[in-house]
């Protein structure tokens, strides 16, 4: 890469993982990097996805990984091929940071924690002479073209030569990623989709009683089966939790997508669960046809299908007193519960967040067509992943892509000074 003149000014607006790696690959470049954060400190978001042991990558080969990020995939797969999951697991180990692989697949640094890597990029980026600017929040434009922030010491202006934004999505707006850049780009006629929940939980409408006795209470495992929204038939096994409104877990995250799509449609959407996956229904329904010997329900379920606890309160909840004593229904029903999911759970509470900036508004370089030299990374843009390092690992490459644009695109429109 070029050497870039010595006065280009690159303002990279947002401290998570894309700007910070934003500003990393461009100050390699040679560019002045000037890094503004809202919050007082940068990185709070990585550090609270840390705080059950950091998910930093995924293992999954390409370009099976690559098929994670849906319909984005090919325009994700380029951001990949400069800094993809073992590119991402070399630069960690640069701060002397290993990692390794789990059971699932998911790549952990050894000690799980997310501040050590933090704190050691932190350190490295003002020591490679990064100027970082904390509690500045964007408010868009002056008449003149320059930056604007509000700071604690009032507005203030800043003149850059080129703008990365990496401002987040619409999750977790308490650290930050709050959605408030969208109508400020909206007004310079960038073309965005709507901000959407991700990696979510949805509402169902629980009776009072399941709702108070078995919030919290975990389902494992379970067999999911759903439509998508071209009505193709999926099935995925795992784990989710019963909660006071609804439904969430891993499990429901990673299909949370394709049923965010059917709800958005029908307003509604049917989510079936198999309750013993492991049991086949014949076997099932042998065992439920034994004689109670005056045992109750309840004990009998426990006893002949090993049902007990909220996987019992969830076919109490779907099936009334009659249909409860006709065996072969509660077998079908345990191997097949549906349940209706009536909306999704509030962007605030997602893991992340669909829709932003369309990637059809941005360049190869991540440049916005319609705002040259001003580029968008990380979760701002419109992709989706499910949890699982993916979400991540994408945040890093776009940011790499997006701080590599600019530090080319201030070469080629600023020149050299000698």
């Amino acid at each position: 890469m070029p050497v870039a003149p010595r006065h280009s000014i690159l303002a990279v607006i947002g401290g998570g993982p894309a700007g910070l790696m934003a500003a990393e690959t461009a100050r390699a470049a040679g560019i002045d990097v000037h890094l503004f954060e809202a919050k007082g400190s940068v990185g709070r978001k990585f550090l609270i996805a840390g705080k059950g042991g950091l998910n930093l990558t995924h293992s999954e080969p390409r370009p099976g990984f690559d098929a994670r990020y849906r319909e984005r995939a090919r325009e994700v797969g380029a951001w990949l091929d400069d800094f993809d999951a073992d590119a991402l697991r070399q630069w960690a180990r640069g701060f002397g940071i290993e990692s390794y692989i789990g059971s699932s697949g998911r790549v952990f640094p050894n000690d799980r924690k997310a501040a050590p890597l933090l704190r050691g990029w932190v350190r490295r980026l003002k020591e490679s002479g990064v100027q970082m600017h904390v509690q500045h929040r964007w408010q868009g434009w002056t008449n003149d073209g320059a930056l604007s922030f509000d700071t604690p010491d009032g507005p203030m202006p800043f003149k850059a030569d080129a703008v990365v934004l990496a401002l987040g999505g619409g999750s977790w707006p308490q650290l930050g990623s709050d959605g408030a850049w969208m109508p400020l780009l909206a007004a310079r006629g960038i073309d965005l989709a709507p901000l959407a929940p991700s990696n979510c939980g949805f509402d169902i409408g629980w009776s009072l009683y399941l709702a108070e006795k078995f919030a919290g209470a975990p389902l494992k495992p379970v067999l999911a089966h759903w439509h998508d929204f071209e009505g193709v038939a999926h099935t995925l096994q795992g784990e989710c939790v019963l909660t006071e409104h609804g439904i969430e877990g891993s499990l429901i995250y990673a299909i949370s997508a394709d049923l965010r799509e059917v709800l958005a449609r029908d307003g509604l959407a049917t989510l079936h669960l198999d309750l013993v996956p492991g049991r086949a229904l014949e076997r099932l329904s042998r065992d439920l046809a034994k004689p109670r010997n005056g045992r109750s329900l309840g004990e009998h379920l426990r006893r002949q299908a090993g049902i007990e606890g909220a996987k019992a309160a969830l076919l109490f909840e779907v099936l009334d007193k009659a249909a409860l004593q006709d065996m072969p229904r509660v077998a079908a029903t345990i191997k097949h519960l549906p349940l209706t999911l009536r909306s999704a759970r509030p962007i605030a509470e997602a893991i992340s967040t669909a829709g932003g900036v369309r990637l059809d508004a941005l360049d190869a370089r991540l440049m916005l067509r319609a705002l040259p030299g001003v580029f968008c990374a990380g979760e701002m843009l419109d992709w989706e992943a499910p949890t699982g390092g993916y979400l991540l690992t994408a945040c890093f490459a776009s940011g790499l892509r997006a701080g590599r644009g600019a530090a080319d695109w201030l070469v080629c429109n600023h020149g050299r000074i000698d």
